[in-house]
Parts: structure tokens; C-alpha cells; sequence
């Protein structure tokens, strides 16, 4: 078993090309021996962006903890806020902007 704070995990720059104003901690992963399913929280500061992408191959479930921005399919730009769950299947397009004055944080949950 594992128990930690958050605050305790090292906090990186995402390697997805062309984020801006974000870090990302990996929670959870295979370095504390998880075998399926790795856990990070990102944090997305005013003005951040992730670009638009897709995982070939990766499905994400999401849960946004704190803030408010958009999440953009290619097709549509949709708000979120927090207690948003968003499900994203493998293949899909999507990115994240905010576009607030607050920060905007979320759990997002990968198989491994």
C-alpha cells in the first residue's frame, strides 16, 4: 500500500510539444508498482494550454478538482468546471486551454 501527499511529488513539465503554463505530477505509476493504470494531476496556470492531440491507443478519465476552462475536441470548444468528469476514448483529439484568472486542476487517469 501506498499513502502520500500530493504536494510530496515532484512536479514536471508535460513533453507534449507546445504546453504552455503546466506541470504535471505523477501521482501514481509504475515507479510505486502500479501495474494498469497510472494517476497524475495536472496543473494548468492562466493562459495555459495544452495543445490539441490524441493518444492512439490511450483512453483518459478525468476529473477536474479546481478552476474552470475549455476542453476542445476539433469540433466543439466545451466548458469545464470543477466536479467535471470527462471521458476521452482512445483516438479522440483534444486539448486544454484556460482562459481564466485561476488555476485550473485535474486528475487524469491512464492505463499504463
Amino acid at each position: 500500500m501506498l499513502k502520500r501527499h500530493y504536494t510530496e511529488v515532484k512536479e514536471d513539465a508535460p513533453s507534449l510539444a507546445g504546453t504552455k503554463g503546466c506541470t504535471v505530477q505523477w501521482l501514481i505509476s509504475n515507479e510505486q508498482g502500479a501495474k494498469r493504470y497510472a494517476m497524475r494531476l495536472f496543473t494548468l496556470r492562466p493562459g495555459g494550454t495544452i495543445p490539441l492531440h490524441e493518444h492512439e491507443d490511450t483512453e483518459h478519465e478525468i476529473y477536474i478538482i479546481e478552476g474552470k476552462g475549455l476542453l476542445d475536441d476539433s469540433k466543439e470548444k466545451i466548458p469545464i468546471r470543477s466536479g467535471d468528469v470527462l471521458f476521452i476514448p482512445a483516438g479522440e483529439k483534444h486539448s486544454f486551454v484556460n482562459q481564466t484568472q485561476q488555476t485550473l486542476k485535474f486528475i487524469c487517469v491512464i492505463p499504463l
